[in-house]
């Protein structure tokens, strides 16, 4: 079977799975416009409404581009149109509907309410990222792809180095092999202030800067619009360097983060890389479906308090509540693995884990895999070197 013909399945199983979540949620209709989910529902992404009633075939109303030739696509000007064009194609009028709330803005929202003549809508945002926590096997398949060439990039960083470099100039070295090895550049994020471009180079003190974005650990950044990540600091003797560089060769992401150093570095460093390492490699003999993400935190964070490491675990002056997140057509998808978390491990849920130290002054140590939770297990997809690399 060629990529088109299985995409194409997929898309079945997709709009499927939605639709059975619509029925026993009573909802007659959905009407989704970001990119992910257009995307995640068609396999192109076009500017408009992606329109799926509870039984029967979707209806693509289009914006733009010319040329989108799905069956049942009709082109339009405003959302106005959408009802009237439903209704000359035999669709029933919904009386309930799911719309991404989380994420339209106010004025689009109500301006669909008004077109379907509804005074309020289900949360399309929170049901769409469940379903999409749960991988199909085309979704798998496009995701090991990723995480090989994700490790094939990760293995020319050490040819990268050079003595004296700053932190932003390996950087841009590390992003320039990502883009010969096909990355997308950009990488999608959920939510508000997770502005980022191709990933994360944290060294020396940097790593202990907080940041006002929701990821891991922070960084100032080179410009205040964008305060994460590398910072223009020359690398010195004994720090090390976490590279956090986005899985993104497919739609479909993986995460990871290894660990290098500029000569030796300080025993504390070495100590708690291990740490991190043994975090990986105890969640690996317990994680499997029925396990819950906040039982993966709380065991995270009693191995890290055995070793006396708590001042320094996902950063010193602002510490991170979370070891871990899902991954997908976003970076940061459901489950979290958080100590309230409710959620609970599935098979074919694909997640990163992060435990992450830093030491002041050296920098930041740990690493970060991706893993697919199997039938009755946990399956690593990120595989290469885990210990400090020193440069």
């Amino acid at each position: 079977m060629n990529y088109l013909e299985a995409l194409s399945n997929d898309l079945e199983i997709r709009r499927s799975r939605l639709q059975q979540a619509m029925q026993a949620m009573n909802i007659e209709a959905c009407v989704l416009t970001t990119v992910v989910n257009v995307f995640y529902m068609t396999g192109k992404v076009y500017n408009g409404y992606f329109y799926l009633p509870a039984e029967g075939k979707p209806v693509h109303f289009v914006k733009r581009p010319e040329g989108i030739d799905f069956e049942n696509t009709i082109y339009v000007r405003k959302p106005e149109q959408i009802t009237e064009e439903l209704q000359n194609l035999g669709f029933a009028h919904p009386k309930t509907l799911l719309l991404e709330t989380d994420v339209i803005p106010y004025g689009e929202c109500t301006r669909l309410l008004g077109t379907f003549g509804i005074a309020e809508a289900a949360n399309a945002s929170v049901l769409m990222r469940r379903l999409r926590s749960v991988k199909t096997d085309f979704e798998l398949e496009q995701v090991r792809l990723c995480a090989r060439r994700h490790e094939a990039v990760y293995k020319l960083i050490p040819s990268l180095y050079r003595k004296g470099m700053t932190d932003m100039e390996l950087q841009i070295e590390i992003e320039k092999v990502m883009r010969q090895h096909g990355s997308l550049g950009l990488f999608r994020s959920y939510g508000e202030n997770m502005d980022i471009y191709m990933g994360s180079l944290l060294v020396g003190e940097n790593a202990e800067v907080p940041s006002p974005f929701d990821f891991a650990l922070g960084g100032a950044g080179t410009t205040p619009i964008i305060p994460l990540g590398a910072s223009g600091q020359k690398i010195k003797d004994g720090q090390t360097i976490m590279v956090d560089m986005a899985g993104n060769y497919t739609p479909w992401m993986t995460d990871m983060t290894r660990v290098f150093s500029a000569g030796k570095t300080l025993d504390i460093a070495y100590d708690a890389h291990q740490v991190s390492i043994d975090i990986h490699n105890h969640i690996m003999d317990i994680a499997k479906p029925g396990v819950s993400c906040a039982e993966l935190y709380n065991i995270s964070m009693e191995m890290v308090k055995k070793h006396n490491l708590e001042p320094y675990f996902m950063g010193t002056k602002q510490q991170a509540k979370f070891v871990g997140h899902g991954v997908g057509l976003e970076i940061n998808e459901p489950p979290v693995l958080t100590p309230r978390s409710k959620e609970i491990l599935e098979p074919n849920i694909v997640f990163a884990l992060e435990p992450k130290f830093v030491i002041p002054e050296v920098g930041a140590v740990g690493i970060e895999n991706t893993y697919l939770i199997t039938g009755d297990g946990i399956e690593k997809l990120t595989i290469l070197e885990e210990n400090i690399v020193e440069l």
